[in-house]
Protein backbone atom coordinates (compact mmCIF):
# COMPACT_ATOMS: atom_id res chain seq x y z
CA UNK A 1 0.00 0.00 0.00
CA UNK A 2 0.94 3.45 -1.18
CA UNK A 3 1.83 5.74 1.90
CA UNK A 4 -0.96 7.97 2.20
CA UNK A 5 -0.67 11.57 0.92
CA UNK A 6 2.30 10.49 -1.19
CA UNK A 7 1.95 12.01 -4.80
CA UNK A 8 1.15 9.15 -6.99
CA UNK A 9 0.01 11.19 -9.98
CA UNK A 10 1.35 14.45 -11.69
CA UNK A 11 0.16 16.08 -14.87
CA UNK A 12 2.46 19.08 -16.02
CA UNK A 13 1.59 21.55 -18.44
CA UNK A 14 -0.70 19.52 -20.68
CA UNK A 15 -1.62 20.90 -24.46
CA UNK A 16 -4.37 19.51 -26.68
CA UNK A 17 -6.00 21.18 -29.06
CA UNK A 18 -9.00 20.01 -31.67
CA UNK A 19 -9.43 22.18 -35.23
CA UNK A 20 -10.74 25.25 -34.00
CA UNK A 21 -10.25 24.78 -30.40
CA UNK A 22 -8.20 25.14 -27.39
CA UNK A 23 -8.77 21.86 -25.59
CA UNK A 24 -6.74 21.78 -22.89
CA UNK A 25 -3.74 25.22 -22.26
CA UNK A 26 -0.95 24.20 -20.04
CA UNK A 27 -2.97 22.43 -17.53
CA UNK A 28 -1.79 20.77 -14.35
CA UNK A 29 -3.37 17.86 -11.97
CA UNK A 30 -1.87 16.76 -9.32
CA UNK A 31 -3.38 13.55 -7.03
CA UNK A 32 -2.09 11.91 -3.79
CA UNK A 33 -2.60 8.42 -2.09
CA UNK A 34 -5.83 8.10 0.07
CA UNK A 35 -7.28 11.65 -1.69
CA UNK A 36 -10.68 11.59 -3.16
CA UNK A 37 -10.32 14.25 -5.80
CA UNK A 38 -13.14 16.13 -7.78
CA UNK A 39 -12.69 17.37 -11.31
CA UNK A 40 -15.31 19.98 -11.80
CA UNK A 41 -16.49 22.63 -14.29
CA UNK A 42 -18.80 23.53 -17.27
CA UNK A 43 -19.36 21.43 -19.72
CA UNK A 44 -16.67 21.84 -22.66
CA UNK A 45 -14.24 23.14 -19.63
CA UNK A 46 -11.94 20.47 -20.24
CA UNK A 47 -12.53 17.34 -17.94
CA UNK A 48 -13.08 14.92 -20.63
CA UNK A 49 -10.12 15.72 -22.96
CA UNK A 50 -8.06 15.41 -19.48
CA UNK A 51 -9.20 12.33 -18.72
CA UNK A 52 -8.92 11.29 -22.28
CA UNK A 53 -5.41 12.23 -22.45
CA UNK A 54 -4.24 10.06 -19.10
CA UNK A 55 -6.36 6.84 -20.04
CA UNK A 56 -4.64 6.94 -23.20
CA UNK A 57 -7.87 7.30 -25.63
CA UNK A 58 -6.61 10.64 -26.91
CA UNK A 59 -2.63 12.12 -27.31
CA UNK A 60 -1.65 15.41 -26.41
CA UNK A 61 0.64 17.71 -27.89
CA UNK A 62 3.07 18.67 -24.88
CA UNK A 63 3.34 18.32 -21.31
CA UNK A 64 4.24 15.67 -19.01
CA UNK A 65 2.28 12.94 -17.39
CA UNK A 66 4.55 11.41 -13.96
CA UNK A 67 3.37 8.16 -12.05
CA UNK A 68 4.51 7.08 -8.69
CA UNK A 69 6.89 3.74 -9.28
CA UNK A 70 8.01 4.91 -12.65
CA UNK A 71 11.01 7.18 -12.97
CA UNK A 72 10.34 8.33 -16.74
CA UNK A 73 7.33 10.24 -18.01
CA UNK A 74 4.49 7.95 -19.07
CA UNK A 75 2.49 8.34 -22.44
CA UNK A 76 -0.68 5.77 -22.66
CA UNK A 77 -1.37 4.83 -25.94
CA UNK A 78 -4.68 3.26 -25.22
CA UNK A 79 -6.67 2.17 -22.13
CA UNK A 80 -4.54 -0.94 -21.95
CA UNK A 81 -1.25 0.73 -21.65
CA UNK A 82 -2.50 2.94 -19.09
CA UNK A 83 -4.20 0.38 -16.80
CA UNK A 84 -0.48 -1.53 -16.96
CA UNK A 85 0.62 1.22 -15.77
CA UNK A 86 -1.64 1.57 -12.80
CA UNK A 87 -4.24 4.16 -13.84
CA UNK A 88 -8.23 2.32 -14.45
CA UNK A 89 -11.30 4.01 -15.41
CA UNK A 90 -14.68 3.12 -14.31
CA UNK A 91 -17.70 4.85 -16.77
CA UNK A 92 -21.02 5.90 -16.44
CA UNK A 93 -22.28 3.14 -19.11
CA UNK A 94 -20.75 -0.22 -17.30
CA UNK A 95 -18.17 -1.61 -19.45
CA UNK A 96 -18.43 -5.41 -19.11
CA UNK A 97 -20.59 -8.44 -19.93
CA UNK A 98 -24.26 -8.36 -18.57
CA UNK A 99 -24.53 -12.28 -19.63
CA UNK A 100 -21.32 -13.48 -18.52
CA UNK A 101 -21.38 -14.24 -14.38
CA UNK A 102 -20.01 -11.57 -12.02
CA UNK A 103 -16.95 -13.57 -11.58
CA UNK A 104 -16.13 -14.18 -15.23
CA UNK A 105 -16.61 -10.00 -15.79
CA UNK A 106 -13.72 -9.63 -12.90
CA UNK A 107 -10.97 -12.17 -14.42
CA UNK A 108 -11.98 -11.77 -18.28
CA UNK A 109 -9.23 -11.91 -20.28
CA UNK A 110 -6.59 -12.81 -17.34
CA UNK A 111 -8.28 -16.25 -16.06
CA UNK A 112 -5.92 -18.53 -13.86
CA UNK A 113 -5.18 -21.43 -15.23
CA UNK A 114 -4.63 -24.95 -13.45
CA UNK A 115 -3.19 -27.65 -16.06
CA UNK A 116 -3.90 -26.00 -18.68
CA UNK A 117 -7.31 -24.82 -18.41
CA UNK A 118 -8.79 -22.42 -16.30
CA UNK A 119 -9.69 -22.54 -13.07
CA UNK A 120 -13.62 -21.46 -12.67
CA UNK A 121 -13.64 -22.63 -9.07
CA UNK A 122 -10.26 -20.15 -8.27
CA UNK A 123 -12.25 -17.28 -10.40
CA UNK A 124 -15.27 -17.78 -8.14
CA UNK A 125 -13.16 -17.73 -4.63
CA UNK A 126 -11.56 -14.73 -5.87
CA UNK A 127 -14.10 -12.80 -7.43
CA UNK A 128 -16.02 -12.99 -3.97
CA UNK A 129 -12.91 -12.43 -1.88
CA UNK A 130 -12.19 -9.22 -3.92
CA UNK A 131 -16.15 -7.83 -3.52
CA UNK A 132 -15.90 -8.96 -0.06
CA UNK A 133 -13.14 -6.86 1.08
CA UNK A 134 -15.35 -3.81 -0.58
CA UNK A 135 -18.24 -5.15 1.85
CA UNK A 136 -19.71 -5.68 -1.53
CA UNK A 137 -21.81 -9.73 -0.87
CA UNK A 138 -23.75 -11.15 -3.99
CA UNK A 139 -23.92 -14.47 -5.89
CA UNK A 140 -20.67 -14.20 -8.12
CA UNK A 141 -21.50 -17.29 -10.41
CA UNK A 142 -25.05 -15.27 -11.28
CA UNK A 143 -24.96 -13.38 -14.44
CA UNK A 144 -23.82 -9.50 -14.45
CA UNK A 145 -27.51 -8.59 -15.92
CA UNK A 146 -29.21 -10.40 -12.68
CA UNK A 147 -28.07 -7.02 -10.69
CA UNK A 148 -28.87 -2.91 -10.91
CA UNK A 149 -26.77 -0.84 -12.50
CA UNK A 150 -25.26 0.34 -9.13
CA UNK A 151 -23.87 -3.16 -8.45
CA UNK A 152 -22.13 -3.20 -11.71
CA UNK A 153 -20.44 -0.14 -11.09
CA UNK A 154 -18.96 -1.80 -8.27
CA UNK A 155 -18.48 -5.10 -9.94
CA UNK A 156 -16.59 -2.91 -12.60
CA UNK A 157 -14.70 -0.68 -9.99
CA UNK A 158 -13.73 -4.15 -8.14
CA UNK A 159 -12.42 -5.24 -11.45
CA UNK A 160 -10.31 -1.96 -12.29
CA UNK A 161 -9.19 -1.67 -8.38
CA UNK A 162 -7.79 -5.41 -8.61
CA UNK A 163 -5.41 -5.05 -11.97
CA UNK A 164 -2.86 -3.15 -9.17
CA UNK A 165 -4.65 0.14 -9.76
CA UNK A 166 -2.71 3.34 -8.10
CA UNK A 167 -5.54 5.53 -9.52
CA UNK A 168 -9.34 5.16 -9.98
CA UNK A 169 -11.46 7.29 -12.38
CA UNK A 170 -14.48 7.65 -11.53
CA UNK A 171 -16.76 8.72 -14.92
CA UNK A 172 -19.94 10.27 -13.47
CA UNK A 173 -20.78 7.16 -12.07
CA UNK A 174 -23.89 8.76 -9.46
CA UNK A 175 -25.84 9.72 -12.56
CA UNK A 176 -28.04 6.71 -12.53
CA UNK A 177 -28.66 5.95 -9.22
CA UNK A 178 -31.10 6.67 -6.62
CA UNK A 179 -29.82 8.08 -2.75
CA UNK A 180 -29.44 4.28 -1.94
CA UNK A 181 -27.03 3.32 -4.12
CA UNK A 182 -25.26 6.35 -4.21
CA UNK A 183 -24.33 6.14 -0.21
CA UNK A 184 -23.38 2.35 -1.49
CA UNK A 185 -20.93 3.62 -3.74
CA UNK A 186 -19.38 6.40 -1.99
CA UNK A 187 -19.11 3.38 0.97
CA UNK A 188 -16.88 1.71 -1.46
CA UNK A 189 -14.74 4.68 -2.51
CA UNK A 190 -14.29 5.59 1.46
CA UNK A 191 -12.99 2.18 1.55
CA UNK A 192 -10.54 2.80 -1.51
CA UNK A 193 -9.83 5.85 -0.04
CA UNK A 194 -8.72 4.14 3.13
CA UNK A 195 -6.60 1.50 1.28
CA UNK A 196 -4.66 4.27 -0.41
CA UNK A 197 -6.23 4.42 -3.20
CA UNK A 198 -6.32 7.69 -5.48
CA UNK A 199 -9.56 8.27 -6.89
CA UNK A 200 -10.39 11.22 -9.34
CA UNK A 201 -14.45 12.32 -9.62
CA UNK A 202 -15.85 13.32 -12.21
CA UNK A 203 -19.34 14.67 -11.50
CA UNK A 204 -21.64 17.44 -11.93
CA UNK A 205 -23.39 16.88 -8.35
CA UNK A 206 -22.62 19.65 -6.24
CA UNK A 207 -24.24 18.17 -3.21
CA UNK A 208 -21.93 14.56 -3.57
CA UNK A 209 -18.84 16.81 -4.13
CA UNK A 210 -19.15 18.36 -0.69
CA UNK A 211 -20.23 14.90 0.95
CA UNK A 212 -17.01 12.75 -0.54
CA UNK A 213 -14.34 14.54 -1.83
CA UNK A 214 -11.40 15.80 -0.24
CA UNK A 215 -9.74 18.57 -2.76
CA UNK A 216 -11.41 20.09 -5.62
CA UNK A 217 -9.40 21.04 -9.20
CA UNK A 218 -11.58 23.19 -11.21
CA UNK A 219 -11.26 23.70 -14.99
CA UNK A 220 -12.97 26.52 -17.42
CA UNK A 221 -12.39 26.89 -20.84
CA UNK A 222 -9.39 24.43 -21.07
CA UNK A 223 -7.17 26.23 -18.39
CA UNK A 224 -6.48 25.13 -14.95
CA UNK A 225 -8.26 27.96 -12.59
CA UNK A 226 -7.19 26.09 -9.60
CA UNK A 227 -6.85 23.32 -6.69
CA UNK A 228 -8.78 23.19 -3.46
CA UNK A 229 -9.04 21.76 -0.38
CA UNK A 230 -12.92 21.01 -0.53
CA UNK A 231 -13.40 22.33 3.44
CA UNK A 232 -12.52 25.03 2.77
CA UNK A 233 -14.24 26.57 -0.83
CA UNK A 234 -17.57 27.64 -0.39
CA UNK A 235 -20.09 26.29 -2.71
CA UNK A 236 -21.00 29.83 -3.79
CA UNK A 237 -17.23 30.54 -4.72
CA UNK A 238 -16.79 27.20 -6.66
CA UNK A 239 -19.90 27.78 -8.88
CA UNK A 240 -18.30 31.27 -9.60
CA UNK A 241 -15.03 29.92 -10.08
CA UNK A 242 -16.28 27.39 -13.01
CA UNK A 243 -18.31 30.31 -14.28
CA UNK A 244 -16.09 32.64 -14.28
CA UNK A 245 -18.23 35.64 -12.72
CA UNK A 246 -20.28 36.25 -9.69
CA UNK A 247 -22.99 33.66 -9.14
CA UNK A 248 -25.62 33.24 -6.00
CA UNK A 249 -26.34 30.07 -6.61
CA UNK A 250 -29.09 30.34 -8.95
CA UNK A 251 -31.35 32.10 -6.34
CA UNK A 252 -32.36 34.88 -8.42
CA UNK A 253 -33.65 33.29 -11.32
CA UNK A 254 -37.90 32.81 -10.19
CA UNK A 255 -37.39 36.21 -8.47
CA UNK A 256 -38.17 37.75 -11.84
CA UNK A 257 -41.63 38.14 -13.29
CA UNK A 258 -41.17 34.64 -14.61
CA UNK A 259 -44.80 33.02 -15.18
CA UNK A 260 -48.35 34.22 -15.75
CA UNK A 261 -49.97 34.48 -12.87
CA UNK A 262 -53.84 34.66 -13.82
CA UNK A 263 -54.21 31.83 -15.69
CA UNK A 264 -58.39 31.83 -15.37
CA UNK A 265 -58.13 33.73 -18.60
CA UNK A 266 -55.53 32.01 -20.83
CA UNK A 267 -56.17 29.32 -22.98
CA UNK A 268 -55.88 25.51 -22.63
CA UNK A 269 -53.11 24.34 -24.91
CA UNK A 270 -53.52 21.02 -23.55
CA UNK A 271 -56.27 19.08 -21.91
CA UNK A 272 -56.03 15.62 -21.63
CA UNK A 273 -59.04 13.55 -20.10
CA UNK A 274 -58.36 10.37 -18.59
CA UNK A 275 -55.59 9.19 -20.71
CA UNK A 276 -53.57 6.61 -19.75
CA UNK A 277 -51.34 4.20 -21.53
CA UNK A 278 -51.51 0.53 -19.82
CA UNK A 279 -48.85 -1.18 -17.64
CA UNK A 280 -47.40 2.66 -17.60
CA UNK A 281 -49.77 5.52 -16.63
CA UNK A 282 -52.76 5.09 -15.09
CA UNK A 283 -55.55 7.34 -16.46
CA UNK A 284 -54.80 11.07 -15.74
CA UNK A 285 -56.68 14.90 -16.41
CA UNK A 286 -54.21 17.59 -16.90
CA UNK A 287 -54.80 21.48 -18.16
CA UNK A 288 -51.80 22.82 -19.50
CA UNK A 289 -52.54 26.99 -19.91
CA UNK A 290 -50.75 29.52 -22.36
CA UNK A 291 -47.51 30.75 -21.25
CA UNK A 292 -47.40 28.22 -18.36
CA UNK A 293 -44.36 25.85 -16.78
CA UNK A 294 -45.37 22.69 -15.59
CA UNK A 295 -43.65 20.12 -13.86
CA UNK A 296 -43.62 16.73 -12.90
CA UNK A 297 -42.45 15.67 -9.76
CA UNK A 298 -42.40 12.42 -8.00
CA UNK A 299 -39.63 9.90 -7.54
CA UNK A 300 -37.83 7.34 -9.78
CA UNK A 301 -40.61 4.86 -10.97
CA UNK A 302 -43.22 7.23 -10.37
CA UNK A 303 -44.84 7.51 -14.37
CA UNK A 304 -43.52 11.11 -15.03
CA UNK A 305 -41.69 10.54 -18.32
CA UNK A 306 -44.72 7.59 -19.01
CA UNK A 307 -47.20 10.85 -18.79
CA UNK A 308 -44.98 13.01 -21.16
CA UNK A 309 -45.07 10.28 -23.25
CA UNK A 310 -48.56 9.35 -23.37
CA UNK A 311 -49.35 13.35 -24.23
CA UNK A 312 -47.18 12.87 -27.25
CA UNK A 313 -47.51 10.00 -28.60
CA UNK A 314 -44.26 8.42 -28.02
CA UNK A 315 -46.46 5.35 -26.45
CA UNK A 316 -50.18 5.58 -27.85
CA UNK A 317 -52.17 5.88 -25.21
CA UNK A 318 -54.55 3.20 -25.35
CA UNK A 319 -57.75 5.07 -22.78
CA UNK A 320 -58.58 8.48 -22.74
CA UNK A 321 -58.89 11.43 -25.12
CA UNK A 322 -55.94 14.41 -25.98
CA UNK A 323 -57.27 18.19 -26.63
CA UNK A 324 -55.26 20.31 -28.32
CA UNK A 325 -56.01 24.21 -28.37
CA UNK A 326 -60.03 22.64 -28.10
CA UNK A 327 -59.46 20.23 -30.99
CA UNK A 328 -59.41 16.45 -30.28
CA UNK A 329 -56.15 14.42 -31.46
CA UNK A 330 -56.13 11.43 -32.34
CA UNK A 331 -52.23 10.65 -31.61
CA UNK A 332 -50.92 7.32 -33.71
CA UNK A 333 -47.28 8.57 -33.72
CA UNK A 334 -45.01 11.89 -32.74
CA UNK A 335 -45.48 12.83 -35.76
CA UNK A 336 -48.99 14.05 -35.37
CA UNK A 337 -48.40 15.36 -32.42
CA UNK A 338 -45.40 17.53 -33.64
CA UNK A 339 -47.63 18.86 -36.77
CA UNK A 340 -49.88 19.97 -33.70
CA UNK A 341 -46.96 22.12 -32.98
CA UNK A 342 -45.96 19.82 -29.92
CA UNK A 343 -41.68 19.24 -29.28
CA UNK A 344 -40.43 16.48 -26.95
CA UNK A 345 -36.96 16.48 -25.78
CA UNK A 346 -36.55 12.76 -24.42
CA UNK A 347 -34.83 11.86 -21.31
CA UNK A 348 -32.36 9.89 -22.84
CA UNK A 349 -30.32 12.24 -25.67
CA UNK A 350 -28.04 9.50 -26.74
CA UNK A 351 -30.23 6.98 -27.66
CA UNK A 352 -33.23 9.15 -28.32
CA UNK A 353 -32.55 12.56 -28.98
CA UNK A 354 -29.00 13.15 -31.17
CA UNK A 355 -27.82 11.59 -34.18
CA UNK A 356 -24.52 11.35 -33.79
CA UNK A 357 -22.81 10.76 -36.75
CA UNK A 358 -24.54 13.59 -38.24
CA UNK A 359 -23.34 17.18 -38.17
CA UNK A 360 -25.01 20.07 -35.91
CA UNK A 361 -26.67 21.68 -38.52
CA UNK A 362 -28.42 18.19 -39.44
CA UNK A 363 -29.41 17.47 -35.89
CA UNK A 364 -30.39 20.90 -35.98
CA UNK A 365 -32.78 21.15 -39.16
CA UNK A 366 -34.17 17.52 -38.85
CA UNK A 367 -37.56 18.10 -37.20
CA UNK A 368 -38.44 21.20 -39.11
CA UNK A 369 -37.67 18.90 -42.42
CA UNK A 370 -39.78 16.31 -40.96
CA UNK A 371 -42.93 18.80 -39.94
CA UNK A 372 -42.60 20.13 -43.60
CA UNK A 373 -42.27 16.84 -45.72
CA UNK A 374 -39.76 15.68 -47.66
CA UNK A 375 -40.86 17.27 -50.63
CA UNK A 376 -40.69 20.80 -49.24
CA UNK A 377 -36.80 20.30 -48.48
CA UNK A 378 -34.96 23.76 -46.92
CA UNK A 379 -32.28 24.58 -48.62
CA UNK A 380 -28.75 24.83 -47.75
CA UNK A 381 -28.66 28.42 -47.19
CA UNK A 382 -31.51 28.20 -45.22
CA UNK A 383 -30.18 25.48 -43.29
CA UNK A 384 -27.27 27.09 -42.25
CA UNK A 385 -29.11 30.36 -41.69
CA UNK A 386 -31.16 28.96 -38.93
CA UNK A 387 -28.46 26.40 -37.67
CA UNK A 388 -26.11 29.73 -37.36
CA UNK A 389 -29.00 31.45 -35.63
CA UNK A 390 -29.55 29.02 -32.71
CA UNK A 391 -26.07 28.48 -31.75
CA UNK A 392 -25.67 32.00 -31.12
CA UNK A 393 -28.49 31.83 -29.60
CA UNK A 394 -27.72 29.05 -27.28
CA UNK A 395 -24.35 29.87 -27.24
CA UNK A 396 -23.82 26.32 -28.42
CA UNK A 397 -20.00 25.66 -28.32
CA UNK A 398 -18.77 23.94 -31.59
CA UNK A 399 -15.94 24.76 -33.77
CA UNK A 400 -18.42 25.21 -36.49
CA UNK A 401 -22.17 24.00 -37.74
CA UNK A 402 -20.32 20.84 -39.88
CA UNK A 403 -19.06 19.41 -36.74
CA UNK A 404 -20.63 16.00 -36.09
CA UNK A 405 -22.60 16.28 -32.63
CA UNK A 406 -20.95 13.50 -31.08
CA UNK A 407 -17.91 15.43 -30.72
CA UNK A 408 -19.98 17.82 -28.41
CA UNK A 409 -20.03 18.12 -24.46
CA UNK A 410 -22.91 17.01 -23.26
CA UNK A 411 -24.62 20.30 -22.34
CA UNK A 412 -23.69 21.17 -25.71
CA UNK A 413 -25.29 18.38 -27.58
CA UNK A 414 -28.68 19.15 -24.78
CA UNK A 415 -28.63 23.16 -26.32
CA UNK A 416 -28.39 21.66 -30.09
CA UNK A 417 -31.64 19.60 -29.43
CA UNK A 418 -33.34 22.87 -27.79
CA UNK A 419 -31.99 24.60 -31.14
CA UNK A 420 -34.34 21.90 -33.30
CA UNK A 421 -36.92 22.18 -31.35
CA UNK A 422 -37.40 25.74 -31.07
CA UNK A 423 -37.02 26.27 -34.77
CA UNK A 424 -40.22 24.19 -34.99
CA UNK A 425 -41.90 27.16 -33.06
CA UNK A 426 -43.90 24.64 -31.45
CA UNK A 427 -47.01 25.56 -28.94
CA UNK A 428 -46.22 23.26 -26.37
CA UNK A 429 -42.63 22.07 -25.28
CA UNK A 430 -42.15 18.77 -23.12
CA UNK A 431 -38.66 19.16 -21.46
CA UNK A 432 -37.74 15.52 -19.67
CA UNK A 433 -34.66 16.14 -17.58
CA UNK A 434 -33.01 18.82 -19.60
CA UNK A 435 -30.15 19.48 -17.16
CA UNK A 436 -29.17 16.07 -16.44
CA UNK A 437 -25.61 15.48 -16.34
CA UNK A 438 -24.49 19.09 -17.40
CA UNK A 439 -23.10 21.53 -15.93
CA UNK A 440 -24.53 24.34 -13.87
CA UNK A 441 -23.62 27.35 -15.63
CA UNK A 442 -25.77 25.71 -18.51
CA UNK A 443 -28.18 24.48 -16.46
CA UNK A 444 -29.27 28.05 -15.74
CA UNK A 445 -29.27 28.82 -18.98
CA UNK A 446 -32.00 26.30 -20.07
CA UNK A 447 -33.58 27.27 -16.62
CA UNK A 448 -33.87 30.98 -17.96
CA UNK A 449 -34.52 30.09 -21.65
CA UNK A 450 -37.36 27.90 -19.98
CA UNK A 451 -39.00 30.88 -18.22
CA UNK A 452 -38.38 33.43 -21.37
CA UNK A 453 -40.78 30.91 -23.84
CA UNK A 454 -43.35 31.32 -21.33
CA UNK A 455 -42.98 35.20 -21.42
CA UNK A 456 -43.53 34.64 -25.20
CA UNK A 457 -46.52 32.37 -24.34
CA UNK A 458 -45.70 29.16 -24.75
CA UNK A 459 -46.32 26.14 -22.75
CA UNK A 460 -44.04 24.14 -21.11
CA UNK A 461 -44.21 20.76 -19.46
CA UNK A 462 -40.37 20.41 -16.98
CA UNK A 463 -39.57 17.10 -15.31
CA UNK A 464 -36.68 17.16 -13.27
CA UNK A 465 -35.04 14.74 -10.55
CA UNK A 466 -34.11 18.36 -9.04
CA UNK A 467 -36.76 19.68 -6.51
CA UNK A 468 -35.28 22.93 -6.11
CA UNK A 469 -34.85 23.49 -10.00
CA UNK A 470 -38.33 22.51 -10.43
CA UNK A 471 -39.02 24.72 -7.89
CA UNK A 472 -37.24 27.85 -9.20
CA UNK A 473 -38.15 27.28 -12.93
CA UNK A 474 -42.44 25.89 -12.83
CA UNK A 475 -45.08 27.82 -11.70
CA UNK A 476 -46.98 24.80 -11.20
CA UNK A 477 -46.34 21.26 -10.28
CA UNK A 478 -48.18 17.72 -10.52
CA UNK A 479 -47.07 14.94 -8.03
CA UNK A 480 -46.98 11.17 -9.49
CA UNK A 481 -47.00 8.25 -7.60
CA UNK A 482 -46.51 4.56 -8.41
CA UNK A 483 -48.32 5.58 -12.31
CA UNK A 484 -50.74 7.95 -11.03
CA UNK A 485 -51.47 11.18 -10.68
CA UNK A 486 -52.19 12.06 -7.09
CA UNK A 487 -52.27 15.90 -7.08
CA UNK A 488 -51.02 19.42 -7.53
CA UNK A 489 -49.19 22.16 -6.38
CA UNK A 490 -49.63 25.84 -6.90
CA UNK A 491 -46.68 28.42 -6.54
CA UNK A 492 -48.47 29.75 -3.44
CA UNK A 493 -47.51 26.16 -1.90
CA UNK A 494 -44.68 25.54 -3.86
CA UNK A 495 -41.99 24.50 -1.41
CA UNK A 496 -39.70 21.44 -0.98
CA UNK A 497 -41.34 20.50 2.21
CA UNK A 498 -44.92 20.46 0.28
CA UNK A 499 -43.76 18.67 -2.88
CA UNK A 500 -41.92 16.13 -0.47
CA UNK A 501 -44.98 15.78 1.88
CA UNK A 502 -46.99 15.38 -1.86
CA UNK A 503 -44.52 12.63 -3.05
CA UNK A 504 -44.86 10.93 0.21
CA UNK A 505 -48.33 10.97 0.27
CA UNK A 506 -48.77 12.70 3.19
CA UNK A 507 -50.90 15.50 1.71
CA UNK A 508 -53.64 15.62 -1.08
CA UNK A 509 -51.11 18.28 -2.86
CA UNK A 510 -54.53 19.81 -3.80
CA UNK A 511 -56.26 17.20 -5.66
CA UNK A 512 -56.01 15.07 -8.71
CA UNK A 513 -58.29 17.51 -11.17
CA UNK A 514 -55.88 19.31 -12.48
CA UNK A 515 -58.00 22.24 -13.58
Amino acid sequence: MIEKNKIILTMKNINKNFPGVVALSNVDFTLRAGEIHALMGENGAGKSTLIKVLTGVEEFESGEIKIVGIEHPIINKSPKEAQENGISTVYQEVNLCPNLSVAENMFIGREPKKAGRIDWKLINKKAKEILENLNIKLDVTKPLENYSVAIQQMVAIARAVDISAKVLILDEPTSSLDESEVEKLFSVMRKLKNDGLGIIFVTHFLEQVYEISDKITVLRNGTLVGEYETANLPRVQLVAKMLGKDFDDLASIKNQETTVLNKENLEPIIEANELGHYGTIKPFNLTIHKGEVIGLSGLLGSGRSELARAIYGVDKPDAGHLLVKGKKLLINAPIDAMKEGMAYLPENRIAEGIISDLSVRENIIIALQAKKGMFRLLSKKEQEEFTDKYIDILKIKTADREVPIKQLSGGNQQKVILGRWLLTNPDFMILDEPTRGIDVGTKTEIQKLVIQLAREGKSVMFISSEIEEMIRTCSRMVILRDGSKVGELNESNLTQDEIMKAIAGGNNAGGEKGE
